[in-house]
């Protein structure tokens, strides 16, 4: 006899639960700690971009999330429902693509998609035809069913295994990595396929490490280095978090970094008729006062928030690809 259905959990305040959410979670692997104790948080539809480089933590956490993996420690739940408790009422609702599509060369997208279904002890084999062929719509792909897969190009496979995912009604739909090795015309396939199936209300978690990808498609952030989730929160909130960052627009470069040296200005870096820094709690108007007093000519004078790319970079430690 099948368990009782878990009722999804609502907040306090009777908003949804979140679509995503871990406490604690950790996953050691012997000595080596993985995913170091933490705390996400995907709201209900939103676009998450769930970034860090590689073996950052990123994938392991998700194939945790999706049962393939037991944490070592905290917890879990998807669509407000406990894992592993609820995964036989939460992942019927969850679509997946971990680590690239597997599918037979000689068989049609169709006959792939069919395969899968068949596979599926929850799937109605009466509406196989007409749920196929919807998710091969779905992701633009009904004109090329009959093709083997073998003729595929790179984004039609990566939009494939979306439509896989998509077999089903989703709330939830988790990507790891949905354009890795893809060329920039199958990358804007992919990311405007996500940009669909989120206005549509599907929630999307996507892992990735284009920034590109990332700054255009999601609403909210998560940044893993090491383990740890370093960042998190809205685009906004994200970036927000990083330093302001002073400008000046001169022709006397290496003048005014000696000035902006002599004010305290931190990590002060010249460049063409540019030189920035961190200026930290100093005033701008203390700054350009000590430019002008100087004797430092000013062209231009700005102080702003750091960008996505030097955020990353500050909070991981390493660089990222800003291609997409």
């Amino acid at each position: 006899m099948s368990p009782a259905p878990l009722s999804p959990v609502h907040t306090a305040g009777g908003d949804p639960a979140p679509a995503v959410e871990t406490e604690g979670l950790t996953k050691r692997f012997g000595q080596q700690v993985a995913v170091d104790g933490i705390a996400m948080r995907v709201p209900q539809g939103s676009v998450y971009g769930f970034l860090g480089p590689n073996g950052s933590g990123k994938t392991t956490t998700i194939r945790m999330l999706l049962g393939l993996v037991e944490p070592t420690a905290g917890r879990r739940s998807l669509l407000g429902l406990p894992m592993p408790h609820g995964a036989g009422h939460a992942l019927p609702r969850v679509g997946s693509l971990v680590e690239g599509p597997a599918f037979h060369p000689y068989l049609s997208g169709r006959s792939n998609l069919a395969r899968l279904d068949a596979a599926d002890l929850l799937a109605d084999p009466r509406t196989a035809g007409r749920r196929i062929d919807a998710a091969l719509d779905r992701v633009g792909l009904l004109a090329a069913a009959g093709k083997r897969y073998r003729a595929y190009s790179l984004g039609m496979r990566q939009r494939l295994a979306i439509a896989a995912a998509l077999l089903a009604p989703r709330d939830l739909l988790v990507l790891d990595e949905p354009t890795n090795g893809l060329d920039p015309q199958g990358t804007r396939e992919v990311r405007s396929l996500i940009g669909s199936l989120a206005s549509d209300g599907t929630t999307v978690l996507v892992s990735s490490h284009l920034l590109a990808e990332v700054e255009q498609i999601c609403t909210h952030l998560g940044v893993m280095r090491e383990g740890r989730l370093v960042a998190q929160g809205t685009v906004a909130e994200v970036r927000g978090t990083g330093p302001a960052v002073v400008r000046v627009q001169t022709r006397q470069p290496e003048a005014a970094a000696r000035v902006l040296d002599e004010l305290g200005v931190e990590q002060v870096t010249r460049g063409a008729g540019e030189v920035h820094g961190i200026p930290g709690d100093l005033e701008p108007e203390k700054i350009v006062a000590a430019l002008v007093h100087a004797g430092v000519g000013i062209q231009g004078f700005s102080v702003a928030r750091s960008s996505l790319e030097d955020l990353f970079v500050a909070l991981t430690g390493e660089g990222f690809d800003v291609s997409g």
